[in-house]
């Protein structure tokens, strides 16, 4: 039941990371490709490729902060 809880607390943080950086690079990203270039799938690829990689490495750094601090343990 411990390892299901972990599970739930390290997908939240990751979603809200990625939520939040969607909500502060979204706009930045469209306008400096451009609309025309935002349409192209390898565009929006590689801005969510970068978007899941930020979110994990925050998602990481956020668990072993907590865990450091007792507030989890795993």
């Amino acid at each position: 039941m411990e390892k299901t809880w972990i599970i739930l607390i390290a997908l939240g943080v990751f979603l809200l990371s990625v939520f939040v950086f969607w909500r502060m690079t979204n706009t930045y990203a469209q306008k400096g490709y451009g609309t025309k270039m935002w349409k192209h799938w390898s565009t929006r690829l590689y801005y969510w490729q970068a978007a899941i990689f930020y979110s994990i490495g925050f998602t990481t750094i956020t668990m072993y902060v907590l865990k450091w601090s007792k507030i989890l343990s795993f």
